[in-house]
């Protein structure tokens, strides 16, 4: 029976542990993922904008301190997706939903 391997390891592929930096490219995809899938319903406008907007600043932020190709890799699609939804969300109503105005 094989074992499985971690998958933080997929992400460190010079060798070495870089476990902030796992972190940020992971709480990237999870901000662009919950952004992206909220922005396919328009009474969720503000979770999708607010999250976006989160996913682009830490995915800009884990672009700078990335150490490796997986890194980036990651980073990459959930700034995306977090870009996407985060524009969709705006279309749909905005961060504030109508509260300001």
């Amino acid at each position: 029976m094989a074992l499985l391997a971690n998958p933080m390891t997929y992400l460190n592929t010079d060798g070495r542990p870089h476990p902030r930096e796992n972190t940020i490219a992971a709480v990237t995809l999870a901000l662009g993922l919950v952004a992206f899938f909220a922005s396919f319903f328009n009474s969720a406008h503000v979770v999708s904008s607010w999250f976006g907007l989160a996913g682009v600043l830490t995915g800009a932020c884990s672009q700078m301190i990335s150490a490796t190709t997986g890194q980036r890799f990651v980073t990459v699609i959930g700034a995306g997706a977090a870009a996407t939804g985060g524009y969709l969300g705006m279309a749909h109503g905005g961060l504030f939903g109508g509260w300001l105005g």
